[in-house]
């Protein structure tokens, strides 16, 4: 394989599309992993997450075709240690991983090291304000789902080398696997749940005079509609802190990539003309992915976030998909509509 260090995305434009390609035969696809995704990611350096950091974007071809993608880029970590850690990291993409087919993947990762190992890139060294450079020292890398191969197949290159690895679960990432009936759906879950979705679901059919909810689709309203939805996500105070500037504007964009490519799923709850809950989902690979959630509390008695999430698991039995992914967060309510524990995992490497 052929190893190339790229250190800025209009470098990585032409690559858009065979990068896309090869995500569909990756050991993991995600959402979080597609180039317009990581492109948006990069542009506000994570919402502002990253401040100090360089591109360093590996990648690998083989007999003309391109074989890995290592999504990186040079910072200190939050230990404060140089480090290479993978495009997305921490805070706002809930799954990551290296871009590979299954059956490239060990060649990938040897040759991967190899090239990370070797002094010789600069942009292989860690950007420190107000100082010189510094190689890199650790490979932190998060957010990995704990069922990637990636994971021992990392393990046993590194320890052919003499370095450490080390490997540590962080969050659980429970999910609802679907029946295709939310009835069936329904009835698999513990009776009180199972009743009081119902009963709350009817309680706003009947408590007021127009009640829908509805997908965004016309990218015309898009930008007002996202907006809209932000408002209310700053309706509870701990989001509101989170929605900083940087953060609206990386919001913004990663909805507009997501909706111009065709996987975004932004619903809204409306009572009486009035937008009473939001869910900011991803709509991708037969799953739906639960991004993020917003509501207005002058609702709050009818628990509009609760019925949305009915109707929005009630659409995704119908239409068919698989799955229903909260993603990152142990609240005690996913496991409530039926979700089961998984965990991603930080795959740390010190050479």
């Amino acid at each position: 394989m052929e190893f190339t260090l790229h250190r800025s995305f209009t470098d990585l434009e032409p690559l858009a599309s065979e990068w896309n390609a090869l995500l569909d035969e990756s050991v993991t696809h995600v959402p979080f992993l597609r180039h317009e995704y990581l492109r948006t990611w990069w542009e506000t350096r994570g919402g502002g997450e990253w401040p100090d950091s360089e591109l360093a974007v590996v990648v690998a071809h083989q007999d003309g075709r391109l074989a890995g993608v290592a999504p990186l880029f040079a910072a200190k970590n939050r230990e404060g240690d140089p480090a290479l850690l993978l495009l997305g990291s921490i805070e706002i993409s809930d799954y990551l991983d290296l871009i590979v087919r299954p059956t490239d993947l060990s060649a990938f990762i040897s040759g991967l090291l190899d090239f990370l190992g070797h002094s010789g890139p600069a942009g292989l060294s860690v950007p420190v304000p107000e100082a010189e450079p510094k190689p890199w020292q650790i490979l932190d890398w998060q957010n990995i789902p704990e069922a990637s191969t990636t994971l021992p197949v990392l393990k046993a290159e590194v320890e052919k080398r003499g370095w450490t690895f080390v490997q540590e679960q962080t969050y659980h990432t429970p999910s609802i696997p679907l029946t295709g009936d939310f009835e069936t759906y329904l009835s698999g879950i513990d009776k009180k749940q199972r009743h009081e979705i119902r009963r709350k679901m009817r309680r706003v059919e009947e408590s007021a005079s127009d009640v829908r909810w509805y997908s965004v689709s016309d990218g015309a309203t898009l930008d007002a509609e996202v907006d809209a939805f932000l408002v209310m996500m700053a309706d509870e105070p701990e989001k509101a802190k989170f929605l900083t500037e940087a953060m609206r504007r990386q919001m913004q964009l990663a909805c507009r990539a997501a909706f111009e490519n065709g996987w975004l799923q932004l619903a809204f709850l409306e009572v009486d003309g009035q937008k009473a809950a939001g869910y900011l989902n991803f709509d991708y690979l037969n799953r739906i992915w639960v991004y993020n959630s917003g509501i207005d509390r002058r609702f709050l008695e009818l628990s509009p976030g609760w019925v949305l999430l009915g109707h929005l698991l009630q659409w995704a039995n119908e239409n068919k998909r698989a799955e229903f992914d909260f993603m990152r967060g142990d609240e005690e309510y996913k496991y409530r509509f039926g979700a089961v524990d998984n965990f991603v995992v930080r795959a740390k490497v010190t050479r």
